[in-house]
């Protein structure tokens, strides 16, 4: 294939700017030179995750911040509340397990969003839960759930937490840290920030840094407050991934110029358009409550082999998507629409499906999807 499209929720596309300039000769990362792209990108970040706060970087992926926001505002024996809905919600009771935490979980149905009423009920049987663990998008199901209004009803009790995921809803959705009332978010690089795997963000509300002080859980290269003593000087405590942060300064600068507001239109329309071609195919939608802009996630039909027809797009068609996990594998497909993807993309992903199922033998009308999902970005364009 001359071309090659990466249409998986992450990692997700770069653009050419940003590899350009990543692949400019290293510099030293305790230089004035660095400490400035450092300050730049940092000030960036505080508007896309809508914080007056410090954000971290970090060197890591985005699960070593959702360990990090763990280890550094906790103690061993502290009741947390998880909510348990997809891949990645497993992933915070793990890692609460992991670190000696009491777990209380809502289970739901993957493909479910959690409500406001379910944490209440959860958090007044026990008044005793020091945070409340959850994604903002959960990416393993496509589905997002309503973290502002989970905020309100969190930050009225003064000695608790909401830890948020935000790492596939953190420049797709609009995020208000400090209006909402959230104490931290978790990010990543290679989803909404158009960058290769490698950089994790974290932003701490000024509670979260108070917890920080009585927490017991051991932590080294996790250790926060020596970050933020070594951040806010414009350097890191440990060595930075220097080309990765070079090229997220340039990506913020991008996001920034295009607008906010139009990032996160842009990830609507091609969210709507996605999910309106997938229906007009026939598909059934993975999300049943409040579907994710980061990806869309449709059930095959039961005698479909999910797992040979995406390795047939990446490999023979030169389009990747993203295949189930867990008990989810090889039945249902998962199609990204975030970061360096636009509505020509969006038409790319429906058209090449409609011609990947036809070669799997299902009963699709060439162009249906394709013409559901014009209608939709019709209605966008001025």
């Amino acid at each position: 294939m001359l071309k090659k499209y990466l249409l998986a929720p992450g990692p997700t596309m770069v653009p050419e700017r940003v590899l350009l300039d990543m692949a400019m000769p290293v510099i030293h990362h305790r230089t004035s030179e660095f400490s400035k792209i450092f300050s730049e990108a940092r000030e960036k970040l505080k508007k896309v995750f809508g914080t007056k706060e410090d954000v971290l970087i970090l060197a890591s992926s985005g699960t070593a911040a959702m360990e990090a926001a763990v280890v550094n505002t906790l103690s061993v024996g502290d009741k947390v509340l998880v909510v348990n809905a997809g891949k990645f919600g497993l992933r915070w009771k793990e890692i609460a397990t992991t670190f000696g935490l009491d777990v209380v979980s809502i289970d739901l149905e993957w493909g479910r969003s959690v409500t406001p009423y379910q944490i209440e009920e959860k958090l007044i049987e026990h008044p005793d839960i020091k945070a409340v663990l959850m994604q903002a998008s959960e990416t393993s199901t496509t589905v997002y759930h309503p973290v502002e209004e989970i905020a309100k009803i969190v930050s009225l009790r003064e000695n608790m937490l909401l830890i948020v995921d935000g790492i596939t809803s953190v420049g797709v959705v609009e995020t208000k840290m400090d209006e909402w009332g959230v104490d931290i978010i978790v990010s990543g690089s290679q989803k909404a920030f158009m960058l290769p795997p490698g950089l994790s963000f974290i932003a701490m509300s000024k509670k979260a840094w108070k917890m920080a002080e009585s927490s017991n859980i051991p932590k080294y290269y996790l250790n926060l407050k020596k970050e933020l003593k070594s951040q806010q000087k414009d350097t890191t405590a440990w060595t930075p991934a220097v080309n990765l942060i070079i090229g997220l300064n340039t990506a913020l600068g991008m996001m920034l110029d295009e607008g906010l507001e139009n990032v996160y239109k842009r990830h609507a329309i091609c969210a709507e358009a996605t999910r309106e071609a997938m229906k007009a195919l026939g598909f059934e939608l993975l999300a049943k409550n409040i579907p994710s802009n980061a990806a869309t996630g449709i059930i095959l039909p039961e005698d479909f082999d999910g797992g040979k027809f995406v390795k047939y797009m990446r490999e023979d068609i030169g389009v990747t998507f993203a295949g189930g996990q867990d008990h989810l594998k090889g039945k249902i497909i998962r199609i990204s629409h975030l970061g360096y993807h636009d509505i020509f993309d969006t038409i790319v992903a429906v058209s090449a499906l409609e011609l990947g199922f036809k070669k799997f033998g299902l009963d699709i009308e060439f162009g249906r999807g394709v013409g559901a999902c014009q209608e939709v970005i019709l209605k966008s364009i001025r």
